[in-house]
Parts: structure tokens; C-alpha cells; sequence
């Protein structure tokens, strides 16, 4: 391993540990003996799943309690726009352009942050501990303004550190930090599991159901994650000859999946967003909305499967451009055999991805709804989706795929210095 990928490594690790580090940094003013009760009491449904995302940074209070979802909010009303409208979609494309997008992206998530950790704030006025303790401390106008500086400030970090770890670590730097929140609640997970064995409220036998149905969902992930379509390509013989000593691609990877774990991080922002919001309010009809949005209800499933296979179609058709492979393609003096090049190659292509993505989006909905539906068949008391087994296994892959290009890259470089 060289020595710049082992930095990169380092640097990503640094970055996490310091992502880790924040959720430990509480908002001043808060009883956080008293939050932790209420999260404690709302461990089944969209708190206790927002509470997971954020590597119990929520639970605790912290600065990054929002988590990096305003940011992933802001980027899918700025993705929406951009498929809307062309001419954002063009700035979109261009260098210069693509800077002003990640710039209205932050303002946006500015504001995002804002209205919630309002929200969040004028909803803790109201919480109350057991022994009746109120869990602001402090002033309630000066917790608001205190509060909302905090959590933005977090917030702000959060988005740097991703940007961060993209530019010089390794892997998509808010997919590591989604990532290593989900990690991080693993062992709470498992030691909650072996007290509820020891107390007698779980079943030995559950427990081997459960780990063979999260086995199961690791292995299907993998198996899709890793499959694709090779469509074979022919270059001329002039081509061929003048690429002697290069590498020429003699086929083109279409993946099973094209959205990656977008659609399920897209689905579960947008979700999560309006229940997290309800349950803080106490009217009883909000409430009632709030429970009807719960992650261990049907509704919110059935509405998860729905926008999951939406989103990955919306993603597919932004990702995976036929038009701009069939021109590059043709430029090269490639073509697929029996296709012609030019439009029909694009037609053939985007036939392809599309019969592609259907069965991608179904995996994806699948996954993202089967095992909590099996888990909660078994009467398990808390809640398992298979959202953050996706976005884990995902994540791990695709960085382990990058860390290896790395080292390609890396292996030619050495070879181009002395003369090979």
C-alpha cells in the first residue's frame, strides 16, 4: 500500500473520529438526562430512526443533531429543480456553474438547518422529565437563539467534513458520514439485544432468525450490488491499432442498480423529515399524523417502497446519460455490433438501463421494506430496516472499490516512472 492512499486513509479516519467527537458536544442549556428519556420512550419509531442515522447524536443533544439531512434535503430540492428546469440543469454541467450549484445547495441547507433546529427548540419547551424537570435550563428566548446557532454551526461542520473527506480521503464523504452514525449505534444495538435475551423478553431462536435475515440482506445486496450488463463494444481496425499500447474497454458496464444508495437516503430524508417535526408538537391530531409516518407502521413502508422505486428511477435518468456515451462512443470509432451508432445506440442503451433500473428499484424497495416487515412478523420489540444495512454494505463496497482503484492508479504510475 502506498504511501499517499495509507494518508487518505488517515485523513478519512481523522475526519470521522472528529465527526465522533461532535456528537459528544451537547447544545448549551439542555437537560440531557431529560431528552434521553424521551428518546429512550420513542425508540420504535421515526425518532428512534433519525436517532440511529445520527449515531445517537440526537439522543445526547448535540450540535450535530441534525445530522447531514438538511444537506441531503437541500440537494434533492436543487436535483428536482435541475430536472425541472433546463437552464439549471445546464449550470449544473458546466465547471463554473456546478461551483454557483453547491453554493445555492449550502445557502439552502442554511436555511433548512434554521427552520428545523427551531423547530427542535420550541419543541423541547414543552418536554419533561419523569420527576417533572424541564429540559431547557435556561431562558427559552435565549435558548432558541442559542440552540439554532449550535445546531447550524454543527451542521456546517458536518457538510465541511464531507466535503473534506471527498477532496482528500477516500470515498463520497457523506455517505462515510451516514455511515459511521449507523456504525456507531451497532454495539448499543447489540447490547440492548443481549439484555432483552436475559430478561426473558426475546427468544434464543429470535436472535439466530434475525442474524439469518440480516445475513440474507447482506448477501443480496452484495450479490446485486456487485452485478451488471457488459455490452459488448468493436472499434475499428484503425482504432486498434493506434490504441495498441493502451487499454481499450471492449465493453460497456450498465450496473443493476444505477442509483446506488441515493433513493433510499432520499426516501428516508423526506420521510423522516414531517415525523420529526410532529412529535414535537402536543396536539393530538399531529400526533396522530406522527404515528401514522412511524417506521413500524405499514404506512410508512408502503410510502418508502413507493418513493425508494421513484427516487431510483429519478436518479437512474440523471446518472446514466446514453446520448453522451453513443457520442463519445462514436468519436472513438466504437460501436455495438448490430446497433447503429448515433441515435440507435442511444435508443439501445437507454432500453437497456431502463429494463435495468426497474428491476434495481424493485430490489431496492424490496430491501428497504422486507426485513423490518419479516423482523416485525417475529414480534422483535424494536425496530430493523433494511435501509441501514444498505446504506453499510453500499458504502463499504464502494469505498473498498475506491481504495482499489487507488492502488491500480498507484501500480501504473510506478510502472510509467521507470519506463514500462
Amino acid at each position: 500500500m502506498s504511501k499517499d492512499l495509507i494518508n487518505k486513509i488517515l485523513i478519512t479516519l481523522g475526519f470521522i473520529f472528529l465527526y465522533r467527537v461532535l456528537a459528544y458536544v451537547p447544545v448549551p442549556g439542555v437537560n440531557i438526562d431529560v431528552v434521553k428519556e424521551f428518546f429512550d420512550s420513542n425508540a420504535n419509531n421515526a425518532l428512534g430512526l433519525v436517532n440511529m442515522f445520527s449515531g445517537n447524536a440526537i439522543s445526547r443533544l448535540s450540535i450535530i443533531s441534525l445530522g447531514i439531512m438538511p444537506y441531503i434535503t437541500a440537494s434533492i430540492i436543487m436535483e428536482l429543480l435541475a430536472a425541472t428546469f433546463p437552464a439549471l440543469g445546464k449550470m449544473k454541467k458546466e465547471r463554473d456553474g456546478m461551483q454557483k450549484y453547491m453554493q445555492i445547495i449550502r445557502y439552502a441547507t442554511i436555511v433548512i438547518t434554521l427552520i428545523q433546529a427551531v423547530g427542535v427548540s420550541m419543541g423541547l419547551n414543552s418536554l419533561t422529565g419523569k420527576a417533572g424537570q424541564s429540559a431547557i435550563t435556561i431562558d427559552m428566548d435565549t435558548f432558541v437563539a442559542v440552540s439554532a446557532i449550535s445546531m447550524l454551526t454543527g451542521t456546517m461542520l458536518l457538510m465541511w467534513i464531507g466535503e473534506q473527506i471527498t477532496q482528500k480521503g477516500i470515498g463520497n464523504g457523506i455517505s462515510l458520514i451516514i455511515f459511521a452514525g449507523i456504525v456507531s449505534a451497532i454495539p448499543h444495538a447489540i447490547g440492548g439485544t443481549i439484555e432483552l435475551v436475559n430478561n426473558g423478553q426475546m427468544n434464543f431462536l429470535t436472535v439466530i432468525a434475525i442474524l439469518v435475515i440480516i445475513f440474507a440482506t447482506v448477501g443480496a445486496i452484495i450479490y446485486v450490488e456487485l452485478g451488471e450488463r457488459r455490452v459488448p463494444v468493436s472499434y475499428s481496425r484503425k482504432v486498434m491499432m493506434q490504441s495498441q499500447n493502451k487499454r481499450v474497454m471492449n465493453y460497456i458496464p450498465i450496473k443493476v442498480n444505477l442509483s446506488g444508495v441515493i433513493p433510499a437516503i432520499f426516501a428516508s430524508a423526506i420521510l423522516m423529515f414531517p415525523a420529526t417535526i410532529l412529535h414535537g408538537s402536543q396536539n393530538k391530531i399531529l400526533l396522530a399524523i406522527a404515528d401514522f409516518l412511524s417506521p413500524t407502521s405499514y404506512t410508512f413502508n408502503v410510502l418508502m417502497f413507493l418513493l425508494v422505486v421513484f427516487f431510483a428511477y429519478f436518479y437512474a435518468s440523471i446518472t446514466f446519460n446514453a446520448k453522451d456515451i453513443s457520442e463519445n462512443l462514436k468519436k472513438q470509432g466504437g460501436f455495438i455490433p448490430g446497433i447503429r451508432p448515433g441515435e440507435g445506440t442511444a435508443e439501445f442503451l437507454n432500453e437497456t438501463a431502463g429494463r435495468l433500473t426497474l428491476w434495481g428499484a424493485l430490489y431496492l424497495g424490496a430491501i428497504s421494506t422486507v426485513p423490518w416487515l419479516l423482523v416485525k412478523s417475529m414480534g422483535v420489540p424494536f425496530y430493523f430496516g433494511g435501509v441501514a444495512v444498505l446504506i453499510v454494505v453500499q458504502v463499504a463496497i464502494d469505498t473498498m472499490r475506491k481504495i482499489e482503484a487507488q492502488q491500480y492508479m498507484n501500480k501504473y504510475d510506478t510502472l510509467s516512472a521507470v519506463g514500462l
